[in-house]
């Protein structure tokens, strides 16, 4: 199974907020997940980012990919 760290949208029109989630690469983007490893809300001023640093380390090391916007947020690019 080829697992990615991704952002599912959550919240009401037009107010989102995210949860970040462990999930098949297969599935849509809102459907079931894996585990939540953290939240984001972008409308929060600053920003609002909260995530398992532990839990996002094991995904990785168990070969799950980030996507685009989850390595912007978590700053994901000490890693390579």
């Amino acid at each position: 199974m080829a697992t990615v760290v991704r952002l599912a949208r959550m919240g009401r029109k037009k107010r989102p907020f995210y949860r970040i989630v462990v999930t098949d690469s297969r599935k849509r983007r809102d459907s079931g997940w894996i585990e939540s490893i953290g939240y984001y809300n972008p409308l929060t001023e600053p920003e609002t980012i909260k995530f398992d640093k532990e839990r996002l380390e094991y995904w990785k090391s168990v070969g799950a990919k980030l996507s685009d916007r989850v390595k912007r947020i978590t700053g994901e690019t000490l890693s390579k």
